[in-house]
């Protein structure tokens, strides 16, 4: 089942969220730790709960769960229990896919619009390590290592009615390839691959995008390829190539445009809206189907992109 090209039969783009981790942080949740916010799931998890309804409020077609960095081993490192972290990863998916239905259920939030989708994060393996190589891919396990990793967790996903899966900001084509491999374990089962990018050609470990796409584009249960937690000034570019490399749609979420600082963990710089629902008009005019934010992006900003995108 490919539900991205099901809605694309009938609409002419898909929206996605913003920013989880950060928005959950401007309400005042502290994610300063090696869980991000997965440490929510555990504490607070009715916050992530309005999150995801409020993303759909503001026009998005798809919420991404708060499984990125919630994974088996990370709970038990935090002292969790094994039957804790399953069940934690499976509220990942209960949690947004309660703030669809009760959305959908008011008749009045179903004008123009498709039926939401629930994607299932999956974040890459330096995620887990929280060290940053997410942004760098530079880890040094094996393909095998890599797919042992991210079968228990999307395992968990799967079964738990995922609409799709959201493997994103995958740093290495090497952990692209061991995804796709792995995926032929769920047949069922379609996903996006999103990679995170360092400049307007090359992902995160220097290897270039259109060689990822073109890579990708045979394998059916992929259903669109693209970036996010990528600065905006890259994308337009990035879309050419993904497009010259591949016939699936093109899925883009790149940061607000501000800069993080990974040794204070501060941002800084500037953006807003106005200047974000700008950048995704042009995005789509390149030929982007599925759009939405990654870090610092807001409710607001999906507000944004849906006000011209639901008069296309």
């Amino acid at each position: 089942m490919n539900p991205i090209n099901n809605i694309l039969n009938d609409f002419p783009l898909i929206i996605l969220d913003g920013a989880l981790a950060t928005e959950l942080e401007n309400r005042g949740c502290d994610i300063n730790d090696s869980l991000w916010s997965a440490k929510i799931l555990a504490e607070k998890p009715e916050m992530i709960e309005k999150v995801h309804y409020d993303y759909f409020a503001a026009g998005a077609d798809c919420a991404i769960t708060s499984s990125y960095q919630a994974t088996i081993d990370g709970f038990i490192q935090k002292g969790f229990s094994e039957d804790e972290a399953v069940s934690l990863i499976k509220r990942s998916v209960q949690i947004a896919k309660k703030a669809r239905d009760d959305f959908w259920n008011n008749t009045e939030n179903r004008k123009n619009r498709p039926t939401p989708l629930v994607a299932g994060s999956v974040g890459p393996y330096g995620a887990y390590l929280a060290d940053g190589s997410e942004y760098r891919g530079d880890y040094k396990i094996t393909e095998e290592e890599i797919i042992n990793f991210h079968r228990p967790r999307i395992k968990i996903l799967v079964e738990e009615g995922v609409d799709i899966l959201a493997c994103e900001t995958i740093p290495s084509l090497i952990e692209a390839k061991a995804l796709v491999k792995l995926l032929k374990e769920f047949p069922g089962i379609s996903c996006w691959i999103s990679f995170s990018c360092k400049n307007a050609y090359e992902i995160s470990d220097g290897t270039n995008i259109s060689e990822c796409a073109n890579y990708l584009d045979k394998f059916d249960q992929v259903a669109a390829i693209g970036l996010n937690c990528t600065a905006p000034q890259y994308v337009e570019s990035l879309i050419t190539e993904i497009k010259n490399n591949s016939n699936k749609p093109v899925v883009v979420y790149p940061n607000s445009g501000e800069e993080y600082d990974a040794n204070s963990k501060t941002w800084h710089g500037h953006s807003s809206s106005e200047s974000y629902c700008c950048s995704a008009k042009g995005w789509f005019e390149k030929g982007a189907k599925l759009i939405g934010g990654c870090c610092r992006t807001t409710p607001q900003d999906i507000k944004a992109i849906s006000k011209w995108s639901r008069n296309l």
